[in-house]
C-alpha cells in the first residue's frame, strides 16, 4: 500500500495589481447593463446621413 499524501502547501491568491500589470484588463469593472446609458445627441437625420448607402449619394 502506498503512503497517503500530504496536502501541499495553500498557495497564495494572486494579486490584482500584478495580474493586471501582467495581462492587463481583460473585463470591465461593470458590464454595459450595470451603467446609466449614454445620453444620446440630438442629431436628427446626421445618423442616417452619415450611413447613406453609396447607391443614395446626391448626384
Amino acid at each position: 500500500m502506498s503512503q497517503p499524501r500530504e496536502d501541499p502547501k495553500p498557495t497564495r491568491r494572486p494579486d490584482p495589481k500584478r495580474l493586471g500589470e501582467v495581462f492587463g484588463d481583460v473585463l470591465p469593472d461593470t458590464t454595459s447593463d450595470e451603467r446609466d446609458p449614454e445620453p444620446r445627441p440630438d442629431s436628427g437625420d446626421r445618423w442616417y446621413e452619415e450611413n447613406r448607402p453609396p447607391h443614395h449619394e446626391d448626384r
